[in-house]
């Protein structure tokens, strides 16, 4: 689950700031859903971002009508924030042949969502996925192809799409204001400890919660730390990088890179095997693309993106962007006032992005983070993981699926 902080170390120029003009923003109700309209819902996965996002479905309307998880003590905690009269489950097949059900959110570790979410849209549920969504780049494709071979709504749990500070960055980028953007920088940057508390055995189904992995013996360090390790997991790269890529893709209005180079190691968090420093840089066609993570230092606590253009830079992060224009009056301790700012804070707040979701589960309009634009982010960090372990120049073909390294 996220924990992300303001990042001061972007937002600590000059305070001067420029109004925006009205910029679309996506379409989500501030209404409470009456008695007779409330979506019902059960969720796949209750561990701790599980049951917070399941708060945020509350808060907006949906009814949780049951539980489905490996782990009983997270059965039991997502139990008593469903409410009385949930139902737990083991199997999650069992929770889809409900056809009380609309829909269902999978917050599972990411080698279950190809499974969990085909299972979901095939047993004629909506579905909002966690991200990242899938765990290979041939799993993307296949979620892209089964989910469009149904009528089901699918969002990406890629929150900063349905986030209006974020739409109005993408408004001045698409008005010009950068000018040609030849770099973008992804940061981000955070202390991290890896999961020990006790895990309780006879409680937990090991075999299910492998489930489409490598069969292997029970280990509570992987099962905490399960996203730090590559059978379940893509690591950061994946996990946070799907959310910072998403934006850079989508505010310069690509889908795909050309290639993508990678190197990175384990230095603090010891036995994982996902890096937890790494820098990858991205070839795409008229701009170059790093993205660099640490979780050994708080240094810049928090994440960030910086758009450079020839005209003018933006910077991006928990607490909202600025823009500079060129040429820079500052020096490096020293920032210049900004030329627009937008500070509103919580860029990454789920609920709007909730909320667009069950306005298009009512509508059947398609929500603003799609299967397609889920598997596009992800990608791109796929073939950066792939990069790093060959340790080589890895290309993505044409096709979008092709990968020579």
């Amino acid at each position: 689950m996220e924990n992300e902080g303001i990042n001061r170390r972007k937002f600590l120029g000059a305070t001067a700031a420029v109004g925006l003009g009205a910029l679309a923003h996506p379409s989500f109700s501030a209404r409470v859903f009456g008695a007779n309209d409330r979506v019902v819902m059960g969720i796949i996965g209750a561990g701790g971002r599980g049951r917070g996002v399941m708060q945020e479905f509350i808060q907006q309307g949906a009814e949780f009508a049951a539980v489905c998880d490996v782990y009983r003590v997270n059965t039991e905690l997502g139990m008593e924030t469903a409410g009385a009269k949930a139902k737990p489950y083991a199997d999650h097949r069992e929770l889809l042949d409900r056809k009380d059900i609309d829909a269902v959110l999978i917050a599972t570790p990411e080698h279950w969502h190809h499974r969990h979410l085909i299972d979901a849209v095939r047993a004629d549920k909506d579905a909002y996925c966690e991200k990242p969504m899938s765990h290979s780049i041939e799993e993307g494709e296949d979620m892209v192809k089964e989910v469009r071979k149904t009528d089901r709504i699918v969002q990406i749990g890629m929150q900063r799409r349905s986030s209006p500070p974020v739409i109005e960055a993408k408004g001045l980028i698409d008005q010009g204001t950068l000018g040609q953007i030849d770099l973008v920088r992804a940061e981000w940057y955070w202390n991290m400890e890896l999961r020990t508390r006790p895990v309780l055995r006879d409680l937990l189904d090991w075999e299910r919660f492998v489930g489409p992995a490598r069969k292997q013996s029970f280990d509570p360090v992987r099962f905490r730390n399960w996203r730090y390790f590559w059978d379940f997991s893509g690591g950061n790269m994946t996990d946070q990088g799907t959310h910072l890529i998403d934006v850079i893709q989508w505010l310069t209005g690509v889908t795909q890179p050309v290639a993508a180079h990678c190197y990175g190691a384990v230095y603090k968090l010891v036995p994982s095997e996902t890096p937890d420093t790494f820098v990858a840089t991205f070839e795409y066609p008229h701009f170059t693309c790093t993205w660099t993570l640490c979780y050994s230092s708080s240094f810049e606590d928090g994440w960030a993106i910086t758009f450079q253009g020839r005209k003018a830079t933006l910077e991006m992060c928990e607490a909202g962007y600025r823009v500079y224009p060129e040429p820079w009056a500052g020096d490096h301790f020293t920032r210049p006032a900004p030329a627009v700012e937008k500070l509103p804070g919580g860029l990454t707040q789920t609920g709007p992005h909730i909320a667009n979701f069950l306005d298009c589960v009512k509508s059947r309009q398609q929500p603003n983070a799609t299967v397609e634009i889920g598997h596009q982010a992800v990608r791109t960090l796929h073939l950066a993981n792939i990069a790093g372990q060959k340790k080589t120049r890895a290309a993505l073909g044409e096709d979008g699926v092709t990968v020579t390294a």
